[in-house]
Order: structure tokens, then C-alpha cells, then sequence
């Protein structure tokens, strides 16, 4: 069974865009050993198959955005077409149109890929979560912690030792200098 960690290749492919996971057709390309416009090409064959929201065409600011559309001037490459991205249920649209072994085994890679990262997600959602929780208890702990200090000191503040001593027989009443400094 391939997990998260066993599979770092496919994870390190899978990016949000959007706010959706996918991967591009050039990595998926690479994945399933065609050429990118070969895969462009069985898509756009097939394009009833894959509506927006398993599709879409990045925009060139996503791809410098997310470094894998860099330009690069010095060798002559450039993107002559921008890249489309795919989603979990595209990804397995690929599945239907690409009918080879290697396709096979890689969709199901990747769909493992998929599921794994949504149970990482979940799992450090509810941990978050708890902490979030945590750290409301701690801040309101802390306030009430300083509105009791607030009081002690204004209570010190109220009371200081006057300098008027009251004498007793003849003798500095002290009591109240004796329990602050307690």
C-alpha cells in the first residue's frame, strides 16, 4: 500500500491552486510516460469528459506564481501554452482515456496520493483545531489572571500606609506594614 510517505514523487506534484488540489499535465505526463501534448491532445479528444471543475487552463501568473511555469530565457524555452491543471476526479478521467498498464497502475498512485493527503489535512485540522481551542483557554485564563493582579495591586494602591502612625499606649501600630510586606 503506498502512503504519503512512500510515494514522495506524486505528493511533491500535487499543489493548490485555487483552492483545490491538482497536478499538471506535464507532470502527469511524465507520470504516465506520454509526451504533455499527447496527453493535451487525448483530452481535448475527450474534453466531454472533463468539465471546469476537473479541468482548467492556468492563468501565467498561477504559473510563475507556483514556479513550475518559470520562464526561462537563457536556454529558449518559454511556455508557448499555458498548462492545464487537473483535479482528483479529472485525474481519474485520465484514467479512462489513457489505456495502457503504466496509466492503470500510476491513477491508482496517484488516487492513494490523494486520499492520504485528505487524511493528513483532516488529522491536522482536528490538531489545530485543539490548539486554537487551547490557546482561547490560555488567553482567557491569562485576562482573568491579570484582572486578579489588577485588583490585588489597586487593593495595595487603596491602602498604602498612611504616614500618620496610629499610636497604642504609646507604641507605632504597625499591623497593616507587617501584612503587606508579608
Amino acid at each position: 500500500m503506498n502512503t504519503l510517505q512512500e510515494n514522495p514523487t506524486i505528493t511533491e506534484k500535487i499543489y493548490q491552486i485555487r483552492g483545490v488540489s491538482v497536478m499538471i499535465d506535464k507532470d502527469l505526463a511524465l507520470l504516465y510516460g506520454v509526451q504533455t501534448k499527447q496527453l493535451n491532445r487525448a483530452v481535448k479528444r475527450n474534453i466531454e469528459r472533463f468539465p471546469k471543475d476537473f479541468m482548467f487552463q492556468l492563468t501565467k501568473e498561477e504559473c510563475l506564481r507556483c514556479q513550475f511555469g518559470t520562464l526561462n530565457t537563457e536556454q529558449g524555452q518559454h511556455l508557448k501554452y499555458m498548462p492545464y491543471a487537473f483535479t482528483e476526479q479529472g485525474i481519474s478521467m485520465l484514467s479512462a482515456i489513457l489505456r495502457s498498464d503504466v496509466a492503470i497502475n500510476v491513477s491508482i498512485g496517484i488516487m492513494r496520493a490523494f486520499v492520504e493527503m485528505r487524511k493528513f489535512l483532516a488529522t491536522n485540522s482536528l490538531i489545530l483545531n485543539r490548539i486554537d481551542d487551547l490557546e482561547v483557554k490560555q488567553l482567557q485564563y491569562q485576562k482573568s489572571t491579570d484582572e486578579r493582579f489588577d485588583k490585588v495591586f489597586q487593593y495595595i494602591e487603596d491602602h498604602a500606609e498612611s504616614e500618620q502612625k496610629v499610636f497604642f499606649d504609646g507604641q507605632i501600630y504597625d499591623a497593616f506594614s507587617l501584612i503587606t510586606s508579608i
